[in-house]
């Protein structure tokens, strides 16, 4: 039979048991044998992950590499050894960069295995039995008590004070209560309350549940079956680097085929000047250094984002988070605290306010947004004192901050009294304990007795369901004694508590003589006192509204994704400012549509309510469908498939599962929302660093290019070798271009929104500014070559001062680069960074060592230079600096000028349309 085609949830005990082919006494041991053969093992498959040589191959097996391996060999071949050698370092060098920073691991399904509970008490042959969870079978009858891990999906046939934490699978905040009683066939996960489901927590009671799921028939089992099938995207840098990459492989091919012809048929070199010509080409345009400094810059990213709490486990994943155009937020501790806490109450005195922070016992009272003092407020003291006497939770302090032991809202009763001025231990002793009746499912409440020494006499305490307690009132609590209850009055605060997404309970108590100390359900049917009500909330993080508000002046788009009630995660998007007037879509509804159906509907719905897996996953790939960049959020099990399938899976790492953070690229050390932007806020300043890197780099790379070329069509000797090529690629490139890798992060970044995802790394503007300066370095490199052939210097010596100059204009270049559209001459501009002057001083002082030290001299056929030519070559820097800036000039200009003229424009069409109007 297929387990998970039936709805165990809409039938009856007596069906489950028949269906399953059970009994209340449990299986015989051969029954369970013979299941265990037919279903399996209750266990999840193990994950393996790609073998190290399959990893290593990926960073070799690349189109740039394999042009550099070939130039080695033919250099090789040729007679050029130091050339060759030079060119495979620098390979070795990026492919151990690269798979060292490969940094995630396949590990999210072994997480989810170690979810599954080892052990488990099950009901075999009439007797109790603790057996391995993996030897569960479908009709097992598995005993659950508090502090077990639930062993297998189970159809509950009996429960008692039952209450299973399901935060992990459900993303609901507090424990649910559970019960046998049948719900709607087409009620969602977190509403199935008959129903116990695999790696949950029971918190509370005793129960006994119906095996009808094991292993990968199991919702963890189907959640993990998600996640092996959802594909890892590639980062928006990834994907333009490869395009990119792909482009330059295809020019490489194609103008080196078109040189070597051009030198060996028309300019009548011979084979080897013909193949060298080709070599130093091939050396001259590829960024040799350009995979280590964005390796470097996003390193730098790393170690940032980290010291701001947001901590990276993928390398590429710091440039993506400067591209998110949505962020699918989970509510529970990302958005809200995970918290509970009492926001309002209400006692016949009227409504009053609660502030304070989470569990902390530090608040105001408040009406009318006045501060009240509290001890001139009977009905508020009479209630904050059976909801702490009323009570089975505690509050402890500790390293981390303020602890509950049991369940949060109890919890957050506790802290409402100490809010209030009472003393825990003291108020005990002051009311000792004498009887009580345990919250149950079934009569949904909890009562306590106490003995009123002041009074000589016994009170009951009564919390619970707000309909269920006021029922059981005959009179309400008044300052001046007790009057009859007006219990339309109440209604009416339960329904708007409610519609502001707060979950309330009600207090109340009965007096008895001084001989009662037993405690019967007879003494709780009616003839109470309501206290009053109080409305909790798990309530958003003060920190995650501001920054909400961040991420709209930013462009990005919040959308809460939550199992959570519809009513509470509007309230909840109100507070935070996701929306005025949130739209809100539930689970139920998300499964009546297609996929054409939900994109459409997920460009305007703020707020998903009582969602599960599936559904994240869908909404997530529905935003992507919309070429959106996505940032998925959580911290439980049901959020790893929508975490592994968004372009950046962001994980909680205080009370986050392991599942969650090993399918995420990024983990929040404070399970703090705000930490996103921040992140956001970096990921914008590497994407800018990188970009000013490439064009930094490129310039230089097409420059030499350049050179060669013309060289070649004029039969010209070679300005610059291929070795020299290297070192100015490799080694000047690489320290020079890493510092910019440091650069702060730009006025304005988070008021620009969001770059679209198709637009190309290499913009229009950053093409022609390429071009402009790769013709000026290529200009300068020939003049300078030129200017000592004229000079009948010795060709070395020519070579030395085009590597020089190249040099030279890279230096000035890199402060003009730092300032896209503004100027770099201020004295700001002049003097850069800290790591910028590091930078040209080490520079500096490398082209000193390989112009005079005779051993780089040999290596890379360089001569010593005189004084004035060391002062022609820094003039033409100084040049070169002064014809970017006038460039830029021009540009500021133009562009200003295209505004005007469109705002021009639009007030024109503005005033026409006005005219036809009035007409």
């Amino acid at each position: 039979m297929e387990k998970r085609q039936q709805s165990w949830h809409s039938m009856l005990n007596d069906e489950v048991l028949e269906t399953t082919s059970t009994s209340l006494e449990g299986l015989s041991t051969e029954e369970a044998a013979k299941r265990l053969e037919m279903h399996g093992r209750n266990c999840l498959p193990l994950n393996i992950g790609r073998a190290w040589y399959v990893r290593l191959w990926s960073h070799i097996n690349n189109m740039l590499i394999w042009i550099m391996l070939v130039s080695s060999i033919i250099a090789a071949l040729l007679g050029h050894e130091v050339d060759a050698i030079v060119i495979l370092a620098v390979i070795i060098v990026n492919t151990i960069i690269g798979y060292v920073q490969e940094g995630k691991a396949e590990k999210e399904l072994q997480s989810i295995r170690n979810i599954v509970a080892p052990r488990a008490s099950v009901r075999r042959n009439g007797k109790r039995f603790t057996v391995d969870a993996e030897e569960i079978v479908p009709g097992d009858l598995i005993v659950l008590e508090a502090g077990d891990r639930v062993p297998a999906d189970l159809r509950l046939v009996h429960a008692k004070s039952l209450r299973i934490q399901e935060a992990a699978l459900t993303g609901e905040s507090v424990p649910v209560e559970k019960s046998t009683d049948t719900v709607e066939e087409k009620s969602p996960l977190a509403e199935q309350s008959c129903m116990a489901f695999s790696g949950t927590f029971v918190t509370n009671g005793q129960g006994t549940g119906v095996a009808i799921a094991t292993g990968t028939s199991t919702e963890l089992g189907r959640i993990n079956t998600m996640l092996a099938n959802v594909e890892t995207l590639k980062t928006p840098l990834l994907q333009k680097m490869n395009k990119l990459a792909k482009q330059l492989t295809f020019m490489i091919l194609a103008v080196a085929v078109l040189l070597f012809g051009a030198a060996y048929f028309l300019r009548g070199y011979d084979i080897a000047d013909a193949f060298m010509i080709v070599v130093g080409f091939a050396v001259a345009v590829v960024p040799e250094g350009l995979p280590a400094v964005m390796t470097i810059t996003l390193a730098i990213g790393v170690y940032r984002m980290a010291k701001r709490q947001a901590i990276i486990r993928y390398l590429p994943a710091v440039e993506t988070l400067g591209s998110i155009s949505v962020i699918c937020s989970d509510k529970t501790g990302t958005l809200t605290r995970n918290e509970m806490m009492v926001q309002e109450i209400v006692t016949t005195a009227g409504k009053f306010t609660v502030t304070g922070t989470g569990y902390e016992p530090s608040g105001d009272f408040q009406q009318n947004e006045q501060t009240i003092h509290i001890k001139n407020e009977v009905t508020i003291q009479d209630l904050c004192r059976a909801a702490l006497l009323c009570n089975d939770a505690s509050l402890n302090h500790t390293a981390t901050g303020w602890q509950v032991v049991g369940d949060p809202m109890e919890g957050a009763l506790v802290v409402l009294a100490l809010k209030a001025g009472f003393e825990s231990a003291l108020l005990k002793i002051q009311f000792p304990y004498k009887d009580g009746i345990p919250f149950d499912a079934k009569y949904r409440f909890m009562a306590t007795l106490h003995h009123d020494p002041q009074n000589d006499k016994k009170l009951l305490f009564l919390k619970g369901a707000p309909e269920q307690v006021i029922a059981m009132c005959n009179t309400e609590n008044h300052n001046k004694g007790e009057q009859p209850i007006n219990t339309q009055h109440w209604l009416q605060y339960l329904e708007a508590l409610a519609a502001r997404g707060q979950r309330v309970l009600a207090l109340a108590t009965k007096t008895f003589d001084i001989n009662k100390n037993n405690l019967e359900f007879d003494d709780t049917k009616n003839g109470f006192t309501l206290l009053g009500l109080v409305g909790m909330i798990d309530p958003p993080r003060t920190e995650a509204i501001e920054a909400v508000r961040h991420c709209h002046t930013a462009g990005i788009r919040v959308v809460m994704i939550t199992g959570d009630h519809a009513i509470t995660a509007k309230a909840i998007a109100q507070q935070l400012g996701i929306s005025r007037d949130p739209k809100v879509l539930s689970g139920q509804e998300v499964d009546s549509m297609d996929d054409e159906m939900l994109r459409k509907a997920a460009k305007e719905i703020t707020v998903f309510a009582r969602t599960s897996p599936e559904h994240k996953l869908r909404l997530v790939r529905a935003l992507q469908a919309d070429a959106n960049v996505i940032a998925m959020t959580g911290d439980g099990v049901n959020d790893a498939p929508a975490l592994k399938q968004a372009d950046v899976g962001v994980a909680m790492g205080n009370k986050g599962t392991e599942v969650a953070k090993e399918a995420s690229e990024v983990v929040l050390a404070d399970d703090n929302f705000a930490s996103i932007t921040v992140a956001v806020q970096e990921g914008r300043t590497v994407y800018d660093n990188i970009r000013k890197v490439i064009a930094w780099t490129l310039p230089t790379n097409v420059g030499e290019v350049l050179a060669i070329i013309v060289a070649v069509m004029f039969a010209l000797p070679l300005p610059i070798t291929p070795v020299q090529t290297l070192w100015v690629n490799m080694v000047t490139s690489v320290a020079l271009g890493l510092v910019l890798a440091f650069e702060p992060t730009e006025p304005g970044t988070m008021q620009r929104p969001p770059r679209a995802k198709e637009e190309p790394i290499i913009s229009l503007f950053m093409l022609w500014r390429i071009i402009f300066v790769s013709i000026l370095f290529m200009l300068s490199a020939f003049g300078m070559f030129y200017y000592a052939i004229a000079r009948n210097m010795p060709v070395e010596v020519g070579h030395t001062l085009v590597v020089n100059v190249i040099v030279v204009l890279e230096i000035f270049y890199l402060f003009s680069v730092r300032y896209v559209y503004g100027t770099s001459l201020t004295l700001v501009g002049v003097l850069g960074t800290l790591p910028v002057l590091l930078g040209v001083i080490c520079i500096t002082l490398a082209q000193v060592a390989v112009t005079y030290i005779p051993f780089f001299n040999y290596v890379f056929g360089t001569r010593p230079l005189q004084f004035l030519d060391g002062i022609m070559v820094i003039g033409t820097g100084v040049l070169l600096l002064l014809i970017i800036e006038v460039e830029k000039k021009a540009f500021r200009l133009l562009r200003s000028f295209i505004l005007n003229s469109s705002r021009l424009v639009a007030l024109k069409e503005l005033y026409m349309r006005s005219n036809k109007r009035s007409s």
